[in-house]
C-alpha cells in the first residue's frame, strides 16, 4: 500500500499578515514554514506532496522553494480556481474572496487516491504530530469499508499554545467525548489573552455584549491539520453544491470550510473523527508581528539539533 500524501493548503490571501506569508523566510537559512512541514512529513513516511496554490503566486513559489522541494520528494501543484464549481453554478461577478478550505481540498480531487493529511502552509505543527498522523492514516478506512461511516482524524493542540501576542485569533475549539472522539468544533472568534487573568485566554460572549467567556484550561484547538481519506472528495462535492444553493446564494463572502463539511457528516451519522492530542509546540504567523517570535523558535530548534540548517 502506498504511503499517505501530504496536501498543503497554500492559496490563502494573508490579509492580516500583509503579504504572501506562505513564502516568508523564517528559518535560519531563509526556509519557509511549509518546508518544515514537508521535512517532518517525509521523515514520518509521507511519500508525496500536493500543493494547492493560487495562480498568481505560482511563479513566486517556484522561484522561492519549488526547485529544492522537487529534489527531495515528489511534488504536484494544483490550482484553486474560483470558477471550479458544480454544474449549474457560475462565479458571481462581485465575488472577491476564495471559496474556503474545503473548496481548496476539492482542487486536489484528481491528484490524490491515497489517505492524506491536509494542513495550512503557514502553520508549524511539529514532528510528533506528523508521526502520529502517519501511523493513524495507515490504519484508516474509507466510508465504504466502514459500513458507510467515514473515519477521519484531527490534530488537536492546547488552545493556549496557539494564541498570538499581537491580536485576537479565530480557533475551532474541540469538544470531545471520553474516548477522544470529536463531538463538535465550536468555531470561536476573537480569542485573546485575558489582560485581567495572566496565563488565561478569553473570547467575546456572543449573548452578552461587552462580556467575555473563558474556555476550559484544557481546551483543545483545531489548527486545520486533518487526516482524511479520498471519500472526503465525494462528500465535499455533494455539500459544496448545497452550500452554493443556500448559504452562498445571498452572501458574497461566505466560505466553504473543512470543519463545516465534517460536522455535517457527523451530524448525519456518516463520519467519526478521532482527535489526536499534540503537545508539541505550534507556531504560526497570523500577524506580521508574529514573525520574529517564529524566527527565534526555529533558531532554537536548529540549535538544539531538532532541525539542520540549511534544512535540505
Amino acid at each position: 500500500m502506498a504511503g499517505p500524501t501530504l496536501l498543503v493548503l497554500a492559496a490563502g490571501m494573508g490579509s492580516r499578515f500583509g503579504g504572501i506569508k506562505q513564502l516568508e523566510g523564517l528559518g535560519p537559512s531563509d526556509e519557509v514554514i511549509l518546508e518544515y512541514s514537508i521535512y517532518d512529513a517525509k521523515n514520518a513516511g509521507f511519500e508525496r506532496v500536493v500543493l494547492i496554490l493560487r495562480e498568481e503566486i505560482v511563479d513566486d513559489f517556484n522561484a522561492r522553494v519549488g526547485k529544492r522541494l522537487a529534489e527531495v520528494i515528489p511534488v504536484d501543484v494544483v490550482l484553486q480556481d474560483p470558477n471550479d464549481l458544480p454544474a449549474g453554478f457560475t462565479l458571481p461577478p462581485e465575488r472577491t474572496k476564495p471559496w474556503g478550505t474545503a473548496h481548496a481540498i476539492l482542487a486536489a480531487r484528481n491528484a490524490i487516491d491515497t489517505p492524506f493529511a491536509a494542513l495550512n502552509a503557514d502553520d508549524f505543527y511539529g514532528k510528533p504530530a506528523f508521526e502520529t498522523m502517519a501511523k493513524k492514516l495507515a490504519l484508516s478506512k474509507s466510508a465504504s469499508e466502514n459500513g458507510g461511516v467515514a473515519q477521519f482524524l484531527l490534530a488537536g493542540y492546547p488552545l493556549q499554545n496557539t494564541l498570538s501576542e499581537h491580536g485576537s485569533v479565530a480557533r475551532g475549539i474541540c469538544v470531545c467525548n471520553a474516548a477522544g472522539q470529536l463531538l463538535e468544533i465550536a468555531e470561536t472568534q476573537g480569542i485573546e489573552w485575558d489582560p485581567n487573568n495572566s496565563g488565561r485566554c478569553r473570547y467575546p460572549d456572543v449573548k452578552k455584549a461587552g462580556e467575555f467567556c473563558s474556555p476550559p484550561t484544557d481546551a483543545m484547538a483545531s489548527m486545520n491539520f486533518w487526516g482524511l481519506t479520498p471519500c472526503f472528495f465525494d462528500i465535499a462535492e455533494r455539500q459544496f453544491a448545497e452550500f452554493l444553493a443556500t448559504e452562498a446564494k445571498d452572501d458574497l463572502k461566505a466560505e466553504f470550510y473543512i470543519p463545516t463539511v465534517v460536522s455535517n457528516e457527523m451530524a448525519a451519522g456518516k463520519a467519526q473523527v478521532e482527535v489526536l492530542v499534540c503537545d508539541s509546540p505550534w507556531y504560526g504567523v497570523t500577524y506580521r508581528e508574529d514573525a520574529p517570535y517564529v524566527k527565534e523558535a526555529f533558531a532554537k530548534m536548529v540549535e538544539d539539533g531538532t532541525y539542520p540548517t540549511p534544512l535540505w
